[in-house]
C-alpha cells in the first residue's frame, strides 16, 4: 500500500476506532461529566480572553443584541433636522472649496448614484464633484447619469475620457480638472456620511491641518446599515502606514501639496493611494485625524473591500509603494514583506548600521531559576553577537544565587554589579547603566526567557533610527497569552497606563492586524525596552520617584517630549514570567501601587486628558481588547 492511499485510509480508521470508543458503557456513562468539564473550560477560556466576568457579560449583552451599539456608526448617526441647519449655517473662519476626484469605471448605476447622492447631502456646501470617466463603450449609461445630475447641479463636474488610463490616469485627470483649495479622494462605489465635509472644515480651520483623515466602516451592499467592519484609527502614525494604508478613507488635503508630491503615479496602480498618501502625509505640515466614521467602504464581489485577492496586483503595488518611499526620502534600503494577518499588512526590515555594542541590564534578587534560563537563553539563541550582560544584585539571600554569580563572572560577556540599597526599580537600573559601554541600552526583566533568536536586530533596526527612541518587544505568559503588546496611557481601573491585547492568544491578529506589524505606540515596558543611550541621558534616565511601577511608562513620554517615536515590534518576541517574581498586588504592594498611580496621573495630567493618540476614544479604557466605549 502506497503513503497516499494509507493517508486516505487514516481519518476512515480513526473514525471507526472512535466509533468503538463511544459505543462502550463508560464512555456513555461519563458525558454528564463531560459536559460539566467542557462548560468550565470554555467559561475559563472566555475569562481570560475577554477580561473577567464584566468583559463576559458584556459579550453575552452584545451576543444578544441589548448592548451593541453599531447600528450607531450607520445612518442613524447622520444628522437630524436641527443638525443639519446649524451645519448648513455655520460660517467658518476661512472660504475653502473642497474638489472631490472621483474616477469612474463601468460603475453600476445604483452605486454611481448612492455615491453622487451623498455628496449632494452634505451639510457643508461649497463643494465641486469632479467625476473623470474611463467607462467602456458597453456603459454608456454611466455618463448618461452623470449627464443629468450635471445639468441639475453644476457644482458636478463630469468629463468622458477618450480612453481608460487606469486608476492613477483617470484620477490625474480629475486633478486637472479641480479649481478646489482642498482636494477629497473618494472611490465611485463608496457613500460619504453627510456630515463628512463639514467636520473636515472644522479641523482645516480650527487646527490649521492641510491634510486631514477620518475613520471609516465597511458595509455589504445594498444595506449601509449592515457594517462588518468599524475600523478607529490611531492619530497620525508613520509606522504604521507604512505597514498598511490605515488611513485610507477618507483623505483631504491641501491642493499645494500636490507642488510637492506630484500626481498620482502609474506603476503604483492597485496601491496608488497608498502611494499618494505616504507621500503627502510626508510633506504636509499638520495632519491631523476626525476619530468618527464618516466614510462608508462598500464590499462587493468585485471590490479590495471583499477581497484583496480580487486584485493581486494592488498586494504587489503596495510592497513597492514602500519600498520605494522610505529609499526615496530616507535613502534606505528595505524589505517588505507580507505578514500572516493580510497581503498588504508588512513587515518592514529595516538594515542594521554596523555593529554597535549594546548593554544588557539585568536587575536581580535571588530567583537563580529565572536568571539562568534568561541569561542562558541570550548567550545561546541570540544571533545579534555585539552584546555585553549586566546583571545588578540587589539585596539577595539564597546562596545558591551567589554561586550562580561565579558561573557568569567566568563569561566575558557578562558582569555582575551590586546594589546595596532597599529596591528602587529606577534607582536599580539607572545603576546598571553607570555601567554599560554600549551605544544601546536594553532594559531586561530577569523573568524573561528569548523565543526569537533575531530579537536583538528586530529592535535595533528601530532603535537606530533618528526619529525613534524606545523600543519594545512583544511578551507572553508562560501560557502563551499576551503579556504585553504597547501601552495606552489612561488604560485601566487606575486611568494610568495598561497593555493592550491583554491576555490574548499568542497567535490573535490583534484588532485590524495590530499584533503583525511594528507600530507607534505611547509607551512600552521596560520589562524588554532597548534605547540609545544618548536618548536615556537626553532624558535623565528612569525618574526615581517611580520606585516599582510606571517608571517606563514615564520615561516612555519623557522621550516622546523630546519629539521621538516610540515602538512597538511584534517581531520580538520573549515569554515573561511575570507573576513568579513580582507576584500578585495586594495590601503594601497594592497601596504602593495606587499612591505611584496618583502620582504619575498628576505629572502627566496633560496628556492623560488628551487622551492616548494612538488609542481611539472610540475604544474603551476599561477593557485592554479594544472594546468600543458604550
Amino acid at each position: 500500500m502506497s503513503k497516499e492511499q494509507k493517508q486516505a485510509e487514516l481519518p476512515a480508521h480513526r473514525d471507526k476506532r472512535f466509533d468503538r470508543v463511544r459505543n462502550t458503557w463508560y464512555w456513555k456513562a461519563s458525558k454528564p461529566l463531560r459536559v460539566i468539564v467542557h462548560f468550565f473550560l470554555r467559561i475559563k477560556n472566555a475569562y481570560v480572553h475577554y477580561g473577567g466576568f464584566r468583559g463576559m457579560y458584556r459579550r453575552w449583552k452584545q451576543k444578544r443584541g441589548e448592548a451593541s451599539k453599531r447600528v450607531d456608526f450607520g445612518t442613524k448617526s447622520f444628522p437630524d433636522e436641527a443638525r443639519r441647519k446649524m451645519e448648513e449655517s455655520t460660517v467658518f473662519s476661512r472660504s475653502i472649496k473642497i474638489s472631490i476626484l472621483v474616477p469612474l469605471y463601468n460603475t453600476p448605476e445604483k452605486f454611481l448614484r448612492e455615491m453622487i447622492d451623498s455628496v449632494l447631502a452634505q451639510t457643508y456646501r461649497n463643494w465641486e464633484l469632479c467625476l473623470a470617466d474611463g467607462s467602456d463603450d458597453k456603459h454608456t449609461d454611466v455618463g448618461r447619469i452623470c449627464g443629468e445630475y450635471g445639468k441639475a447641479d453644476g457644482r458636478i463636474v463630469y468629463k468622458k475620457l477618450e480612453k481608460n488610463l487606469g486608476i492613477s490616469g483617470n484620477t490625474n485627470m480629475c486633478i486637472s480638472m479641480a479649481t478646489g483649495d482642498y482636494i477629497g479622494l473618494f472611490d465611485h462605489d463608496d457613500v460619504m456620511h453627510p456630515s463628512l465635509l463639514f467636520e473636515c472644515m472644522k479641523v482645516i480651520c480650527e487646527k490649521d491641518a492641510d491634510y486631514v483623515y477620518t475613520d471609516e466602516a465597511t458595509f455589504t451592499s445594498p444595506n449601509m446599515d449592515d457594517l462588518i467592519v468599524l475600523h478607529f484609527k490611531p492619530d497620525y502614525s508613520p509606522d504604521n502606514l507604512r505597514a498598511n494604508n490605515y488611513i485610507c478613507h477618507f483623505s483631504i488635503f491641501d491642493a499645494k501639496l500636490l507642488d510637492k508630491t506630484g500626481l498620482f503615479r502609474p506603476e503604483y496602480d492597485g496601491s496608488q493611494d497608498h502611494d499618494m498618501i505616504l507621500r503627502l502625509t510626508e510633506e504636509a505640515e499638520n495632519v491631523q485625524h476626525i476619530p468618527k466614521i464618516l466614510y462608508y467602504w462598500r464590499s462587493h464581489p468585485n471590490s479590495v473591500a471583499a477581497d484583496i485577492n480580487a486584485k493581486t496586483y494592488a498586494i504587489d503595488a503596495a510592497k513597492r509603494a514602500v519600498h520605494d518611499h522610505i529609499k526615496n526620502y530616507y535613502g534606505m534600503e528595505v524589505q517588505v514583506e507580507s505578514t500572516r494577518a493580510f497581503p498588504t499588512i508588512f513587515q518592514i526590515k529595516y538594515p542594521i548600521k554596523g555593529n554597535p555594542l549594546i548593554s544588557i541590564v539585568i536587575p536581580n534578587k535571588d530567583h537563580k531559576t529565572d536568571l539562568k534560563r534568561c541569561v542562558s537563553s541570550i548567550l545561546d539563541k541570540s544571533t545579534y553577537r555585539n552584546f555585553e550582560i549586566i546583571v545588578i544584585e540587589n539585596n539577595s539571600t539564597e546562596q545558591s544565587i551567589f554561586n550562580y554569580y561565579q558561573e557568569l563572572e567566568k563569561i566575558p560577556q557578562v558582569q555582575v554589579a551590586t546594589y546595596r540599597e532597599e529596591f528602587n526599580y529606577s534607582k536599580i537600573n539607572n545603576y546598571g547603566v553607570t555601567f554599560a559601554k554600549g551605544e544601546y541600552v536594553l532594559f531586561l526583566n530577569n523573568d524573561t526567557e528569548v523565543i526569537t533568536p533575531d530579537w536583538m536586530e528586530q529592535m535595533l533596526m528601530y532603535a537606530q533610527r533618528a526619529d525613534v527612541g524606545a523600543v519594545g518587544a512583544k511578551l507572553y505568559y508562560d501560557n502563551n497569552t499576551i503579556q504585553h503588546a504597547g501601552v495606552v496611557i489612561g488604560l485601566g481601573a487606575h486611568r494610568s497606563a495598561g497593555h493592550t491585547h491583554y491576555k490574548m492568544p499568542k497567535e490573535h491578529l490583534g484588532y485590524m492586524g495590530r499584533l503583525c506589524y511594528a507600530q507607534d505606540i505611547t509607551a512600552v515596558t521596560a520589562a524588554c525596552l532597548l534605547v540609545k543611550r544618548s536618548i536615556y541621558d537626553e532624558v535623565g534616565g528612569l525618574d526615581e520617584t517611580f520606585t516599582i511601577s510606571l517608571n517606563d511608562v514615564d520615561f516612555c513620554l519623557k522621550i516622546r517630549e523630546r519629539g521621538y517615536l516610540n515602538i512597538f515590534t511584534p517581531f520580538a518576541e520573549l515569554y515573561h514570567y511575570e507573576s513568579r517574581t513580582r507576584g500578585m498586588e495586594e495590601g503594601e504592594k497594592l497601596r504602593r501601587y495606587e499612591k505611584e498611580c496618583a502620582h504619575f496621573r498628576e505629572k502627566w495630567k496633560a496628556a492623560l486628558d488628551a487622551g492616548d493618540p494612538y488609542y481611539n476614544p472610540n475604544f474603551s479604557l476599561d477593557y485592554s481588547d479594544f472594546t468600543l466605549r458604550f
